[in-house]
C-alpha cells in the first residue's frame, strides 16, 4: 500500500476514534452519576496526557537548546496555554449553562490538540510505518475519553444527539485536517522547535481545563466517590497505555 495512503488511514483512524466516546450517552442510568464519572474520568485522562506525554515530549523536542532556555520556553508556552484556555472560557457565550460551556471548551481544546497530533502521526507514519501504527493506537486510546469529555456535557446540556455527534466528529476530523495540512503545506515547515512549543501550550490548556472546568463541573453533582474513582481510573488507564505503547 502507498506510504502516503497508509499514513492518511492511520491518522484518520486515530482521529475518528474520538467518536467512540460519543456512544457513552446511550448508557442508561442515573444522569448525575454518568456525568460525574465521565467528566472526572476525562479530567484524569487530560491531566495524565499532559504530565506523562505532552510535557516530556516538549522537553525532548526542544533538546537542541540548553536546559535553562528549554525550561523557560516551556514555562512561557505552558502559562500561555493556561491564559488561552481561560480566555476561551470567558469568551464562550455566557448565556449557555455551565455544562454546555464545559463541552464547547473541551471541543476547542481538543481541536487545538488534535491538529499537531495529526501532523505528527502523518509524518511518523510516512517515515516508519510500524512506529506510526503504535503511535496511532496510543492516540486512539486517549481520543476516546476526549470524545467523552465533549459528548457527555453537550448531550446532557442540550439533549440533542445529532448536534452532539457533529461536535464530536468535528473534533476528531481536526486530526485528519492536521495530516492534510502537513501533506499540502507544512511538511518542510514543521520543526522540532515549533512542535515543542505547541506541546507545552496544549499541556497548559489541558491541565487548566481538567482542573478548572471538568472537575468543578463534576463536583456539582456531589457524587464524590464516583468523582474520585473516575479521576483515578482515567489516570491509571492513560498511564498504562503510555507505558505499554
Amino acid at each position: 500500500m502507498n506510504r502516503i495512503l497508509s499514513s492518511f488511514i492511520l491518522t484518520s483512524l486515530a482521529g475518528l476514534s474520538t467518536i467512540i466516546g460519543y456512544f457513552i450517552i446511550f448508557i442508561k442510568g442515573d444522569k448525575k452519576k454518568i456525568i460525574t464519572f465521565s467528566l472526572s474520568f476525562a479530567s484524569g485522562v487530560m491531566l495524565t496526557i499532559s504530565v506523562t506525554d505532552l510535557i516530556p515530549s516538549s522537553f525532548d523536542y526542544l533538546g537542541n537548546y540548553n536546559l535553562v532556555f528549554r525550561l523557560l520556553l516551556m514555562s512561557f508556552f505552558f502559562v500561555l496555554g493556561i491564559f488561552l484556555s481561560y480566555y476561551i472560557s470567558i469568551r464562550v457565550n455566557k448565556e449557555d449553562n455551565s455544562l454546555k460551556k464545559v463541552g464547547i471548551i473541551s471541543m476547542l481544546a481538543i481541536i487545538l490538540h488534535n491538529i499537531p497530533e495529526g501532523i505528527i502521526t502523518f509524518m511518523v507514519s510516512g517515515v516508519n510505518l510500524n512506529l506510526g501504527i503504535k503511535l496511532a493506537l496510543a492516540i486512539s486510546l486517549h481520543n476516546i475519553p476526549e470524545g467523552i469529555s465533549i459528548a457527555v456535557p453537550l448531550y446532557f446540556a442540550t439533549n440533542k444527539k445529532t448536534k452532539t455527534f457533529i461536535y464530536v466528529l468535528i473534533s476528531g476530523f481536526s486530526e485528519i485536517l492536521g495530516a492534510i495540512l502537513c501533506f499540502l503545506f507544512l511538511k518542510n515547515l514543521v520543526t522540532d522547535f515549533l512542535i515543542g512549543c505547541v506541546f507545552s501550550l496544549i499541556a497548559g490548556i489541558m491541565i487548566n481545563i481538567s482542573l478548572s472546568e471538568l472537575l468543578p463541573e463534576a463536583r456539582k453533582y456531589q457524587e464524590n466517590k464516583l468523582l474520585y474513582l473516575g479521576f483515578l481510573i482515567g489516570m491509571i488507564v492513560m498511564y498504562i497505555s503510555h507505558v505499554v505503547l
